[in-house]
């Protein structure tokens, strides 16, 4: 269950195609390439156990890096490629990482790096080279494209986006089964979605998130083949799956939303038949943009919840949520329990913090207090969301705890509203935040992207606290809207509503008034 397989089987099968490009990298070459790679860890020292860090963008040599750790028992951290020099150099300190793969793309922050990397071995460069670093292609070369001669399954270890604090690692324990040893993941993705080898996967999200890159490798375990595109864009994504008769895709809500706002002209006019099967994840789906992706594309959607963690996953298609409007599913791995302030496990429809039970195990990298603050006395486990199950098991949330608003003494979660101001047309992208307020502490406050940065003003936030008054208690609408060109939305659709915060709260040494 890995590429060399495939190398042997079908050769000449595209096993990746980057999107603007067209270029392709068949099964013979992920094999041959990615055997290099492993050889030059080896040669390195690297030994398994240890680990190689990588700060790409979605590039062509990206998983053939990959899976010379993935089969070299190795683990593999994977950077935002939106970070800085800092940021890189505490990730990769604190993973441990002995090799740092870096693209000549990356060099204006690259660059800044060698001196800060005292305890990398090697610093190895793609497509180009800056000082201090060694050019790939020509390291590569030098070696054979044999197997190493005893191949163990590797893991990522991956960093959290690092809204609040420092990015903490997720480092789950190393098996020391056999390279090609089917992973619990595969199963879920055979079992839930029908992959394998006949799936064309569309990949519009950043590698280095946990998502992509799990589910991209999952399908190269498979035999499948890859379109991975370089940077989401609406249209092209539809027209990818035209092209390339895409059998299975993944995604995140906002860009369904951005999907949803094209002409109806471009986005009726292509030829979606071939793509079955639709996941989403990572972010909260609004339910009428979930509606009318499903009118739109038919109910091939599937949804899941669980996090970097693989502590618990939860899933269902979309029958089951047409059934269960709003819901993320039953749990189809570890069990799931909702916890009340008191400790105690809450019945159906009442809401709290969201556990797994009996799910695989993970550590906070280097981090023991947040590995145990995540887990109660029952040793369940959480990642901090609030929400409630119904009386069929089926789980839906509600927010996650940090974004609470307290105002007057009752709490106010925003996911509600953003919801709901998502859906007016004239909006791109919203998040609700809490703001000063002296008498009740925290107010409501909506900061919007709008479609149009022209008609931002007070006539547009008029119109969109009517449409919030409508459709929610007058506590959970906004009190004010601002509007910005751009929100800091990270790519993989998470939000650094901590930095809109920032703004609003400077100059209070608390969050608490």
């Amino acid at each position: 269950m890995y590429p060399a397989v495939y190398a042997r089987q079908t050769p000449e099968k595209a096993a990746i195609v980057m999107a603007s490009t067209g270029e392709i990298l068949t099964y013979r070459e992920l094999d041959e390439r990615s055997n290099r790679c492993a050889q030059l860890l080896w040669d390195a020292g690297l030994r398994p156990g240890d680990g190689i860090a990588l700060f790409l963008e979605n590039h062509p040599r990206f998983f053939e890096i990959v899976w010379a750790a993935q089969r070299s028992g190795l683990y593999y951290t994977a950077i935002s490629s939106r970070l800085t020099a800092p940021e890189i150099e505490y990730i990769v300190h604190d993973c441990g990482a002995s090799v740092f793969f870096a693209s000549h793309a990356k060099r204006d922050v690259a660059a800044a790096l060698p001196d800060r990397l005292s305890g990398v071995r090697r610093r190895i460069m793609l497509s180009g080279v800056v000082p201090g670093y060694e050019s790939y292609e020509d390291s590569v070369a030098a070696y054979p494209a044999q197997p190493l001669t005893i191949e163990l399954e590797g893991s990522d270890l991956l960093y959290s986006s690092g809204t609040t604090g420092r990015p903490k690692g997720v480092k789950p324990p190393l098996t020391g089964k056999p390279a090609g040893t089917m992973p619990a993941l595969l199963r879920l993705l055979t079992h839930l979605y029908g992959a394998g080898a006949d799936s064309v996967y569309l990949s519009p999200a950043p590698l280095y998130h946990a998502a992509p890159l799990r589910f991209n490798l999952s399908v190269q375990r498979l035999g499948g083949t890859c379109v991975v595109m370089e940077h989401f864009d609406a249209l092209e994504a539809l027209r990818l799956i035209e092209r390339y008769g895409v059998t299975f895709s993944q995604w995140v809500p906002t860009m369904f939303v951005r999907m949803l706002k094209l002409p109806k002209v471009e986005r009726s006019g292509l030829d979606l038949s071939s793509h079955r099967v639709a996941v989403h994840a990572a972010a909260p789906c609004p339910t009428e943009v979930k509606e009318q992706m499903i009118a739109w594309w038919g109910p091939i959607l599937h949804e899941y919840y669980g996090g970097t963690e693989g502590n618990g996953l939860t899933a269902l298609d979309s029958r089951e949520w047409l059934a269960h409007r709003g819901s993320v599913g039953r749990p189809v791995l570890g069990e799931v329990h909702i916890v009340g302030e008191s400790g105690d496990e809450l019945p159906a429809g009442e809401p709290g913090m969201v556990y797994f039970g009996n799910g695989p195990a993970f550590e906070y990298h280097n981090d023991p207090e947040k590995t145990r603050s995540s887990r109660n006395e029952k040793g369940w486990s959480t990642l901090g969301d609030i929400g409630y199950v119904d009386a069929d098991g089926y789980l839906y949330l509600t927010d996650r705890k940090a974004h609470m608003i307290i105002s007057g003494g009752v709490n106010i979660y925003p996911q509600e509203t953003e919801n709901v101001l998502i859906t007016h047309p004239k909006v791109a992208d919203v998040a609700v935040i809490g703001v000063p307020n002296e008498d009740f502490g925290e107010e409501v406050k909506a900061v919007v992207q709008p479609v149009d940065m022209a008609e931002a003003g007070p006539q547009l936030a008029s119109e969109l606290m009517d449409h919030c008054r409508q459709r929610l208690a007058d506590l959970k609408c906004p009190r004010s809207i601002d509007f910005e060109a751009e929100l800091p939305r990270h790519p993989t659709g998470k939000l650094y509503k901590r930095l809109l915060k920032d703004r609003y709260w400077k100059g209070h040494k608390t969050r608490i008034l």
